[in-house]
């Protein structure tokens, strides 16, 4: 095909659409005349395509999502809508690029409620099905109605009940961030009155250790950059805190509590149906896994901390199979964002990598315009309807599994709701092996990339080409227009200027997609 053809062949329509609130049996997926199945979404954190055994890892072993990727599909071109935390987690659950929204950078602990309890959210989307919804683990999307204003000894005005979730017991924001407790249904779990918490990420208060100005207590995590405030557990953290008390976590009891609470959920729920989104914190910073875990691999904390993941999706996996949910229970495993190996603490996850590659094939980490920021791993299954179990190298986005449940559900999403998501039911469940069309990536410096077919263009950024705070990584910042052949070396040639009219394709597509004027018949 000549560079011409190319060009058009970006521009042919397709006879795809957006759905909204098709239903299964419309769809041919099989499915028809079945009970309602659960739904579970096992969001990891900062887990990188190249991190887990059937993906290729070679230091580690995770008995437990090798199983699950043998029941079921395992996708190989699925990607994160961001090559970091907050925004993908709102595009997840929101179908609505984060991009499209200011205040969805990465989220400080006491940011107030990023998405807002006027949006639609997958929990309401699942509660309108008769759904029970839970959400455990990381949240990172703000609590409360303002940021910095919160009153922790009090019920937060604003919380996950007015998303959607019925039950929700989270942390604020991640581990490396205050307030260190968790939240439970709107309140800190276990509350202390004896030690009533104070949050700032302005300024300490007087007399508070810190990890810059006392070392000699942390006791359990050194930073290596930043991560030099509070201390908490013997590990500094990103923000000042005072108090808590008997509420404070333990960092190597995470897993453990979260894990507990989902299970509960899942029994409690067991006649169903039921939702539930399990955000684990196991590889994010500080990676500080239970001692049970330590020492089972030659990578250190990092690949304990990718142990303890695997044995928290066995825990949840044999909770399943012991209340008779395992067949109709669909389970979607994948992450937030690409790997990154030192992210602020003395974990020595880069020394011991020992030929560990956690980007898999992919070039650039966390953070990244590259694939490494955003090529995740996605797994899913559902036995009832996966009856073949295999791999799929469909392109995948997250932004679409909003709509693609919602389909499953017979759920009606309302107009403005969920607008970027579409419906891709059948790439999901195996039934459909073409493409999306298009998919777009967001890095942290906020460059966006486009996807279609063997393509990516990365428009260009006038940043620095490596993060300039701490970890070595590539950003993907050029100031010129980056055009890749993915089906090559990928992302080593910048070919643009032997294709012009591809790029030109690409630049007009990114336009439309960013006015909100694209759709499936503008691109292969």
């Amino acid at each position: 095909m000549n560079r011409q053809h190319i060009a058009l062949a970006l521009l042919t329509p397709v006879a795809l659409s957006p759905a909204r609130g098709a239903s299964v049996s419309e769809r041919d997926t099989g499915t028809e005349d079945r009970s309602l199945p659960n739904v579970i979404i096992i969001y990891a954190d900062d887990l990188g395509y190249g991190d887990l055994e059937c993906y290729g890892a070679k230091n580690v072993r995770t008995p437990n999502v090798n199983r699950l990727a043998s029941e079921g599909i395992r996708f190989t071109n699925a990607h994160a809508t961001a090559s970091t935390s907050t925004p993908s987690r709102y595009s997840l659950l929101t179908g609505e690029y984060a991009w499209r929204r200011p205040g969805t950078d990465v989220a400080p602990g006491d940011a107030g409620m990023i998405i807002r309890p006027e949006q639609y959210t997958m929990a309401d989307m699942f509660r309108s099905a008769g759904y029970a919804t839970a959400a455990i683990g990381k949240w990172h999307l703000g609590l409360g109605d303002k940021t910095g204003e919160q009153d922790w000894n009090a019920p937060l005005p604003a919380a996950l009940g007015d998303l959607g979730f019925d039950y929700h017991y989270i942390m604020a924001a991640t581990a490396d961030r205050v307030p260190c407790v968790f939240i439970e249904n709107g309140m800190v779990a276990d509350y202390d009155p004896s030690a009533p918490i104070e949050v700032s990420y302005r300024q300490n208060f007087p007399g508070e250790p810190t990890g810059k100005d006392n070392p000699e207590l942390l006791y359990n995590l050194k930073p290596s950059h930043g991560h030099d405030m509070s201390i908490i557990n013997g590990i500094s953290r990103i923000g000042y805190m005072k108090g808590g008390g008997k509420a404070l976590w333990k960092d190597e009891n995470i897993a453990d509590s979260i894990t507990v609470h989902a299970i509960n959920f899942i029994t409690e729920h067991k006649d169903g149906p039921f939702f539930m989104y399990f955000a684990t914190n196991d590889v994010h910073v500080p990676r500080f896994p239970h001692e049970r875990f330590r020492g089972r691999n030659p990578m250190g904390l990092r690949g304990d901390a990718i142990v303890q993941f695997d044995w928290s999706v066995g825990q949840i996996m044999d909770a399943l199979d012991r209340l008779g949910l395992a067949e109709n229970t669909l389970v979607i495993l994948s992450s937030d964002n690409g790997p990154v190996v030192d992210d602020g603490y003395d974990d020595k996850a880069e020394e011991l990598l020992n030929g560990h590659k956690p980007s898999g094939p992919w070039r650039g980490y966390k953070y990244s315009a590259f694939e490494g920021g955003t090529a995740i791993p996605a797994i899913v299954r559902w036995p009832a309807v996966i009856r073949k179990p295999g791999e799929s190298d469909v392109l995948m986005s997250q932004i679409d599994w909003l709509a693609s449940l919602a389909s499953l559900v017979n759920a009606r999403i309302p107009e403005g709701g969920a607008p970027d998501s579409w419906d891709r039911l059948g790439n999901l469940i195996g039934t459909d092996r073409s493409d999306r069309p298009w998919i777009v990536e967001f890095s942290s410096s906020h460059a966006l990339s486009v996807r279609a077919g063997k393509w990516k263009y990365i428009e260009p950024n006038d940043g620095s080409p490596m993060i300039t705070w701490g970890p070595e990584i590539e950003t993907g910042n050029s100031h010129l227009p980056q055009l890749y052949e993915m089906d090559k070396v990928v992302e080593q040639e910048n070919v643009a200027s032997e294709y012009p009219e591809v790029l030109f394709g690409l630049q007009s597509l990114l336009r439309k997609i960013k006015s909100g004027s694209a759709t499936v018949e503008d691109v292969l």
